[in-house]
């Protein structure tokens, strides 16, 4: 059976483009924290500043899974708003620019796993 996602407050996208659009729509609305969980249990979290993003992938709710990857980048980002209110700041190498995590996304969401050029970080 191939996998699905839904958004973790019920919404179910027709199809991966339409659940990158809610995606991108909901950044635009200052939703800075979306999680997506997948008919075969997994879990996929994006965390954004509008400018770089923290992109998690986890197999289950009780794995620390893994994140897209910047390696050479250098400084720190703000303004990764939780839907909590925290707010939290990130390495830029432990995150991507925002355009790119919108790619890794969509492929994620239409072949299960990130793009082959993806640098990621497994924290197992």
């Amino acid at each position: 059976m191939a996998e699905s996602w839904n958004f973790s407050d019920g919404t179910v996208p027709a199809s991966p483009a339409a659940a990158l659009a809610e995606l991108r729509k909901r950044i635009d609305a200052g939703q800075l924290e979306t999680w997506l969980t997948s008919s075969h249990g997994r879990s996929l979290a994006v965390i954004t500043n509008t400018r770089r993003a923290m992109v998690m992938l986890l197999d289950d709710q009780d794995d620390p899974g893994g994140h897209a990857v910047t390696p050479q980048a250098a400084g720190r980002s703000q303004g990764f708003l939780l839907a909590n209110g925290q707010n939290d700041e990130y390495l830029d190498e432990d995150t991507v620019p925002l355009p790119d995590a919108l790619r890794i996304v969509d492929h994620i969401l239409t072949a299960g796993a990130p793009p082959g050029d993806t640098t990621w970080s497994v924290d197992r």
